[in-house]
């Protein structure tokens, strides 16, 4: 196995770790060196929609390092698990308004967003449990946790007792005085602490429930990530990841139950979280506008390689801004590296700069940086096998880097004068008539107050438009 100090920083610390990580198998001479395994659990989606762009964000981060550890160890020596919460309020409430059911819907889902995350050039991990189906061990970890003292069973509810876990709040940084004022607790008679959070919840007859020994029900979301972690990758492993915004209460959470169900194990050793994600400098929000989803884009044209180009083009530590002109410059770059790595005809192993910026806490913006440095000498076998490397390419380019690209703004020109002449006229023929071609063309018309953008489609044919000229 390859050897290559990598660096991460790690959430529990607050700090990037002074030592290169080693993983836990590595430190166990018992272990026989085909057998060491890295560990990595991941928090995965609530499947009962599409996945907006920020749901992505961890996706492709996380796919950065799986790719990073299995170029340093092997392929055969990582295990990755990232898990589908398909039992979830969301989903009650989705399949109440549609009249499907709740199977149904995550099947759809779940494809849904595998089917997304491919098109991000993201690798599947090698376990992805559903919630649904580890309810049995969900169950067993609770009744664990009750008979050491650590929860308590309230009118249906398992609550757990978040005073019986000295260390609460040692990765947020909180104490518990200050989460109970900054956070929305719910109020309820049965718990003993207003901190105290939800292990097992009863189950109305138009809800999914199981059998319990606390009464037909359904588990509380952090449990569900605490038990498949544990069935997965054991009661000690190497990193887990998220967002920030999962920091608290949810890994809080997870830390709290599987130490106190396993206290003979140490749960994750490294922790790793990724800032969240804005457009257009905004947070992305229905309300202004800018909420769109993965499969929007891609529906748009705008390529999978592209979105994970401009995610990766910011550091996973720092607030990503997504933006039109990123995405168009993006396309251009990666146009231009395509044409270059076509040529190379060997395989080569991706450029140790590249690399090296990689194993430096997930640095893709230097990583970027180091692949431009290769564009510009000419190294085709090095740049070809680096984007290969940080999930740009496959095997070979994809189909719409070879397609022909058209400038609009012949089109855009002309649509432009023939509105600001309709607004005096008040005829508005020529103006449709552009519109409508454009149309045919596969090419989006966008008109508003601040002006007229083009935004070709997944079905546009530029030969219809020059035919036009």
């Amino acid at each position: 196995m390859t050897k290559h100090p990598i660096k991460l920083r790690n959430s529990k610390t607050k700090s990037k770790e002074p030592e290169p990580f080693v993983p836990l198998d590595w430190l166990d001479d018992k272990i026989p060196a085909v057998q060491k395994k890295v560990r990595m659990y991941v928090c995965g989606p609530t499947v009962y929609d599409r996945a907006h762009l920020g749901n992505a964000r961890p996706v492709v981060v996380f796919d950065v390092l799986y790719r990073l550890l299995r170029h340093v160890y092997g392929a055969d020596h990582v295990t990755y698990a990232r898990n589908f919460t398909d039992v979830d309020d969301k989903i009650n409430a989705r399949a109440a308004e549609s009249g499907r059911s709740i199977g149904e819907i995550t099947a759809e889902t779940t494809q849904w967003f595998l089917d997304d995350m491919g098109a991000l050039g993201a690798l599947e991990p090698n376990f992805m449990p559903r919630a649904t189906q580890y309810i049995p061990q969900m169950v067993a970890m609770i009744e664990d946790l009750i008979a050491k003292g650590h929860a308590y069973a309230a009118e249906g509810h398992v609550l757990f007792a978040v005073d019986s876990y000295t260390k609460y709040g040692a990765l947020s940084g909180r104490t518990v005085d200050d989460m109970i004022a900054g956070a929305r607790v719910e109020v309820a008679p049965y718990k003993r602490n207003p901190m105290d959070f939800v292990l097992w919840k009863p189950s109305t007859e138009d809800q999914p429930g199981w059998d319990s020994p606390w009464g037909r029900g359904r588990p509380g979301w952090h449990i569900e990530c605490s038990a498949m972690a544990y069935e997965l990758l054991g009661e000690s492993f190497d990193i887990h990841g998220g967002g920030n915004d999962l920091m608290f209460p949810h890994h809080e959470n997870e830390i709290a139950q599987s130490c106190c169900a396993h206290p003979e194990g140490g749960f994750a050793q490294v922790w790793m979280h990724n800032e969240m994600l804005q457009v257009e400098g905004k947070k992305m929000s229905k309300s202004l506008g800018n909420f769109f989803t993965v499969h929007d884009l891609l529906e748009q044209g705008v390529p999978g390689e592209v979105i994970r180009f401009v995610f990766l083009s910011t550091h996973y530590r720092k607030p990503m801004d997504w933006t039109a002109k990123k995405a168009e410059e993006a396309e251009a770059t990666l146009r231009k590296w395509y044409k270059q790595a076509d040529r190379a005809l060997d395989n080569s192993p991706p450029y140790i700069g590249v690399v090296n910026a990689i194993a430096d806490d997930l640095n893709t913006s230097q990583a970027i940086s180091e692949i431009h440095q290769l564009s510009h000498a000419d190294d085709v076998p090095s740049l070809r096998a680096s984007l290969k490397f940080l999930g740009l390419m496959g095997d070979t380019s994809p189909a719409w880097a070879a397609a022909p690209t058209t400038d609009l703004s012949y089109w855009l020109d002309g649509l432009s004068t023939a509105r600001k002449t309709s607004m005096e006229t008040k005829d508005f023929t020529e103006v449709d008539k552009l519109k409508a071609a454009l149309s045919d063309a596969g090419v989006e018309v966008r008109m508003s107050k601040d002006g007229i953008e083009l935004v070709p489609g997944p079905n546009f044919d530029p030969a219809k438009l020059e035919a036009l000229k």
